[in-house]
This record gives C-alpha cells, structure tokens and sequence, in this order.
C-alpha cells in the first residue's frame, strides 16, 4: 500500500482558492494514475480530478476551468489548484494512487469549506 499524506484544506470564501497537496511514498512512474476525489455532504464520493503516469489529465465537469492538478516528481507530490471556488465544492477531499497489483491507495482526507 502506498502512504498518502494531504494537506491544505480550510475555510474559504465564495470566488476565493486553495490548493492542496498529497504527498506519497514509493515511485510515481509506477502508479498508473493518481488523483483527487471528494465526498460532499449527504454524497457519495465522486471523482474531481486525475493524471496519469504520461501526464494526461482528466475533470470532472463541474471543476473544469476552475482546478488544475499537477505533480512535482522530485518531492514525490500531487497537488490541486482549486479556484473561484463555490459553496457546493464543500466536501472531504482524497488524495488517491492506483496502482496494477495494489489497487487504489486513500490518503486521510482533508476539509474544504467554502463559506457564501
């Protein structure tokens, strides 16, 4: 299993940003993707964003435009870049690896909330 460790959560205002960061254990090159969900209240969890180990990127309709995700190879790190965020991005969110053999690695969750 790979060790996921989140960070950058908090409170925010409507139209305001945050970006959180996962930080991981073992090789990045041999996930064959890595992404962030979320799980919004009364929800289920729902994917927000993920890259691949090529560097192709995929978004969840509601977040296009507004989020980016990105990595840093050398600190073993995966961040999102959330903007012009809105009251219904409140949610937990996870960092998550898949990886053949190990399958799907959660971090803890970290909070998000965006005040109106």
């Amino acid at each position: 299993q790979v060790q996921l460790v989140e960070s950058g959560g908090g409170l925010v205002q409507a139209g305001g940003s945050l970006r959180l960061s996962c930080a991981h254990s073992g090789n990045i090159f041999s996930f064959n993707f890595m992404g962030w969900f979320r799980q919004r209240p009364g929800k289920q969890r729902e994917p927000v964003a993920t890259i691949t180990t090529g560097g192709s990127t995929n978004y969840a309709e509601s977040v296009k435009g507004r989020f980016t995700i990105s990595r840093d190879n050398a600190k073993n790190t995966v961040y999102l870049q959330m903007n012009s965020l809105k009251p219904e991005d409140t949610a937990v969110y996870y960092c998550v690896v898949f990886r053949v053999g190990d399958g799907y690695s959660w971090g803890q969750g970290t909070q998000v909330t965006v005040s109106s």
